[in-house]
């Protein structure tokens, strides 16, 4: 009788456990208020005008929402030491600000303005040189297992000065892009390479390598944004797991700070075919 008692609880104890398996629980998640979050990436491609720049405006938004809210009707341009002010123009209610007329000088200063909502928003940077990617070799044994394929690009680092660089790694095979960081300081005036390691690269596949010349300041964002994040990311501002404040300052109120950074950058890109 004791043992049919026994057995008769662990059934109605199964029963209730799977039972409440299968309830559904609503996590009731606190919803921040949105940031504003300015894309401004200036990037001179090397032997272009570098004359058509965009930014990006939009904010943050909850977690599981599927659309990022773009930002429109805001005034955006830049100005450079001269005094020239370049104004970008929105396109198609898209959050995406147009400029046709930039005028990138390597060494030059320019200022962010962005009017929206009643806020004022600045930043101030330096557009940095780049040294070029001169050839890019392949590896068939890299990685830790000896087994992966690696790609190196090269470049000559400048002898006469301090350099700070981002490398990007995009993959045909893939939907994320790679970011690293670097400094000179172990091998100024030296040849030296970035490198990207990936296991399910294959013969066929075109990796894209672009090298950034970047601000001592932009260093230090992005080497803790990638440390965060990870180095393989949809973007420098896709969503990180804690909030890194930029270079970009709002004038009107500072404590309501906007996400992003105001970068300047001569750039070297080439493209590889794996064999």
């Amino acid at each position: 009788m004791l043992m049919r008692k026994l057995v008769f609880l662990i059934v109605i104890f199964t029963s209730l456990f799977f039972t409440g398996c299968e309830e559904v629980v609503d996590v009731d998640l606190d919803t921040a208020p949105p940031k504003l979050v300015i894309e401004a990436a200036i990037n001179w491609e090397k032997g272009t005008s570098g004359k058509q720049q965009a930014i990006k405006l939009s904010t943050t938004t909850g977690y599981f929402e599927s659309q990022v809210p773009v930002v429109s009707n805001a005034i955006v341009f830049i100005n450079n030491s001269k005094n020239q002010k370049f104004n970008f123009i929105e396109f198609n209610k898209t959050g995406r600000y147009i400029c046709n007329n930039f005028n990138p000088e390597l060494n030059e200063e320019y200022t962010l303005t962005v009017i929206s909502k009643g806020n004022t928003y600045t930043a101030s940077e330096i557009l940095k040189s780049v040294a070029p990617i001169t050839r890019i070799e392949q590896k068939n044994d890299g990685g830790f297992t000896g087994e992966d394929i690696e790609v190196k690009a090269y470049f000559t680092d400048p002898a006469d000065e301090d350099n700070f660089y981002l490398f990007k790694y995009i993959y045909s095979n893939q939907v994320t892009s790679n970011y690293y960081v670097s400094e000179d300081k172990f091998y100024q005036g030296n040849e030296i390479f970035s490198s990207a390691v990936d296991e399910d690269l294959k013969a066929g596949d075109e990796v894209e390598v672009t090298h950034f010349g970047i601000s001592k300041q932009y260093y230090n964002y992005m080497n803790i944004l990638v440390s965060i994040a990870g180095s393989n990311v949809g973007g420098p501002f896709q969503s990180p797991p804690a909030t890194v404040k930029g270079n970009i300052i709002n004038t009107t109120d500072k404590n309501d700070y906007p996400l992003g950074y105001f970068s300047l950058s001569e750039t070297s890109t080439k493209k590889y075919k794996i064999k």
